[in-house]
């Protein structure tokens, strides 16, 4: 006992030093106020610390320290949000209870981000941005997010983790940390069968889950996955978990769907039954390729997960070429780069980009009450709203409900892509000589035509012999049989190229070209909208930069010359496979976007008159989908126009957005227009790896093109050569 004294003394010596040196850090529940404070998540300190979440839930729960440089580090982690949040004092006569300041009723706190372990406020922006980008089928309930939040977490995600991660996250050397501090791992992850789940960037986190709803937990408790928001009235986009073969029948799932037709989980599998026991639900479309689960969202905080399961063919092999076949890691590279690019994958590339109109333009935004002075939701000006719209009668199609019961018998629009060929009685004995016929694809033109295009945004009304404003959206009912065009092109008002016969149904676009070409028209009735706005401009905005960029990675930029260009087409697809196959995913979904603003109806059960799924949202809009196909037409009758009138040369034959030409050499610089200082004419096609310009789609012998021309096929189908059919727009 005689030398307690002075270990006592070395121990508080130790202590003051340690005190000195900044090496003892606030109380615990300090350290959760502080992190609560700035809406940090556990995954988000321990993602930028380098260790595991448990590690961070021990600190913060102080069983246990950090240590060395991790010490050092926490501690300035600290130091910085105590800067930033201070703590408010205890007001006089409150006893503390010892819980984080944070949790105290009484005392305001900073508006905390959405988490997902954490409920706030909600700010008058995101109280009222709408409903969240979902499939049309999801209940009523989990689509439409009351305006006023309340404060407690759900008691099912309140209580903490129960499936806790086992090793650190790993991250490829150099690798980008993810911006959002709520999502820190990325939009999604591929789950293998080991447990490994990997994400963007190299990311490789330990998921211990041996069910779906284990899973579903694991990725809304721990996993720090989710993507932010594309617009300040939107919703934040729900994690992704794709499951390969392996994850899929670990966590009890078949690896093949019985059900070939409606792919779906057959009623009474015991993955379903787990589901409903743990009061998780699913959407409509009940459990397929792409399944969401989720509980009713609590204000905003959306309580949803969303699974991709690779072996029922989510991934269609079209749209995400030799993607399924890839390791989990290269999968997670390609649809991380889609995500991170375009918008995190919600199906089919199709559904992906129509949820990529409304996730950039929303319907709705925080409005205020002039009388109460309180948020309530209105109207986002330049979106399509929260109600479906009936078409005008021409716009639509005999089956739809308001134009079956209406008796219409006026006719349709028929604005479509091009499918024309030459008559091979039009063939000169020059171009019949020439030894090559080489075809031009397009680049995305759809998206092209999308760009800085005006459509109608309120409901169609309908005028008696109305001016024309070419200015003005609309369905225009005229006779343009007397617009000539040289015969050996394709009318510019048909799709199949024929000249008209007396009035039809157009949309403005159409009829403005006549009116350039130098001809009068005089419209008989029409459906215009007075409301109008360029709907489509942030779609064709982050489209556009997505596919360049992505051109870009794949060795194909805007400064090479057009001999440089031609053979680092030819070689794009060889230098990244997983590059490539976001490539194809982003021309799928531009393709797919525009398509589903006219979805049909489906199914052999439908009857005629009945309204169908897709017709019931705000986004089926028939008249946006025929502007943008009119708009794109009328762009390739131009160049075909100024071609001819430049070159002397006529197309052998259309389809879409790919041309055949008779050419003298295998390559479209035989046969371009170029003036004497070398630079591209304008007017023409041109080559280039931007939208609206022209890459090299086949080269095939002109006794070939004739061949089929006289069998009456189209060249431009086979142009690729093996057979290959093209894919019929972008």
């Amino acid at each position: 006992m005689t030398n307690q004294p002075p270990q006592l003394f070395n121990a508080i010596d130790s202590l003051l030093a340690a005190v000195d040196d900044g090496t003892v850090l606030p109380a615990p529940a300090e350290r959760v106020r502080l992190r609560e404070a700035a809406g940090l998540t556990s995954a988000a300190v321990a993602q930028a610390l380098g260790v595991r979440v448990p590690s961070i839930t021990a600190w913060e729960a102080g069983r246990a320290e950090p240590r060395g440089e991790r010490l050092e580090a926490y501690r300035r982690l600290l130091e910085g949000l105590a800067h930033r949040y201070p703590a408010l004092a205890t007001p006089p006569g409150r006893e503390d209870t010892g819980r984080p300041a944070s949790s105290r009723p009484s005392e305001p706190t900073e508006p905390q981000a959405h988490t997902s372990s954490v409920l706030t406020a909600p700010t008058a922006e995101e109280a009222f941005s709408g409903p969240p980008a979902v499939p049309e089928d999801e209940p009523a309930e989990f689509v439409q997010a009351p305006a006023v939040r309340s404060a407690p977490q759900s008691p099912d995600l309140a209580s903490g983790p129960t499936v806790s991660s086992r090793r650190p996250v790993k991250r490829r050397a150099g690798a980008p940390v993810a911006t959002d501090p709520r999502f820190p791992h990325g939009p999604l992850a591929v789950l293998d069968g080991d447990g490994s789940a990997y994400g963007v960037d190299g990311i490789v986190l330990d998921c211990p889950v041996t069910t779906i709803v284990e899973l579903v937990e694991w990725t809304l408790r721990e996993s720090g996955l989710g993507a932010a928001k594309l617009n300040r009235y939107g919703k934040d986009s729900d994690p992704l978990i794709v499951l390969t073969t392996a994850a899929a029948v670990k966590l009890g799932l078949p690896e093949r769907l019985e059900d070939r037709r409606g792919l779906r989980l057959e009623e009474g599998h015991p993955v379903l039954k787990q589901i409903g026991k743990a009061k998780w639900q699913l959407t409509q479309r009940g459990f397929g390729p792409w399944a969401r689960i989720y509980r009713k969202a609590q204000g905003s905080q959306r309580q949803c997960v969303q699974l991709a399961i690779l072996p029922w063919d989510a991934l269609d092999e079209r749209a995400w070429p030799g993607v399924t076949g890839m390791e989990p890691a290269d999968v997670a590279r390609v649809l991380g780069a889609y995500a991170q690019r375009v918008i995190t994958p919600r199906g089919s590339t199709a559904v992906s980009g129509l949820e990529l109109m409304t996730a950039l333009r929303p319907p709705t935004r925080p409005v205020q009450d002039k009388e109460t002075g309180n948020w309530v939701s209105g109207y986002n000006p330049g979106s399509l709203g929260t109600e479906p719209m009936d078409p005008a009668p021409p716009e639509g199609q005999p089956e739809h409900p308001a134009v079956f019961h209406s008796g219409w018998k006026g006719g349709f629009l028929h604005e479509e892509a091009y499918q024309w060929v030459r008559s091979v009685d039009l063939l000169t004995d020059e171009e019949c000589t020439l030894p090559f016929a080489v075809g031009l694809d397009l680049n995305t033109a759809f998206l092209a035509a999308a760009a800085r295009l005006t459509v109608g945004l309120s409901e169609p009304v309908h005028f008696h012999a109305p001016t024309f404003n070419p200015k003005t959206p609309g369905s225009w009912l005229v006779d343009l049989s007397h617009v000539e065009v040289d015969p050996r092109l394709p009318s510019p008002f048909t799709p199949d190229g024929t000249r008209p016969t007396g009035p039809a149904w157009y949309q403005t676009h159409t009829v403005a070209y006549a009116q350039e070409l130098g001809f009068n028209v005089a419209p008989l009735e029409a459906y215009l909208r007075r409301e109008t706005g360029a709907y489509l401009d942030p779609w064709h905005d982050r489209l556009k930069t997505a596919y360049v960029d992505t051109l870009a990675d794949l060795g194909v930029t805007k400064d090479l010359s057009d001999v440089e260009f031609l053979a680092a087409m030819e070689r794009h697809k060889q230098a990244d496979p997983a590059m490539a196959a976001v490539l194809a995913a982003i021309k799928a979904t531009v393709k797919g976007g525009i398509g589903k603003l006219f979805e049909n109806p489906q199914g052999k059960n439908y009857r005629e008159g009945d309204p169908w799924p897709a017709m019931q949202r705000p986004t089926w809009r028939p008249d946006i989908r025929a502007a943008v196909i009119s708009k794109a037409r009328v762009n390739m009758h131009r160049k075909l126009n100024n071609m001819a009138k430049m070159t002397g040369l006529f197309p052998l034959a259309v389809l879409s957005d790919c041309v055949v030409y008779p050419s003298p050499g295998e390559s479209p610089l035989d046969f371009l227009p170029y003036a004497a200082s070398g630079k591209p004419q304008p007017g023409g096609f041109r080559l280039g790896p931007t939208p609206g310009l022209a890459k090299l789609e086949g080269v095939q012998s002109m006794l070939w093109a004739v061949d089929l021309m006289e069998q009456g096929y189209n060249p431009a189908r086979h142009i690729k050569g093996g057979d290959a059919v093209l894919d019929e727009g972008e």
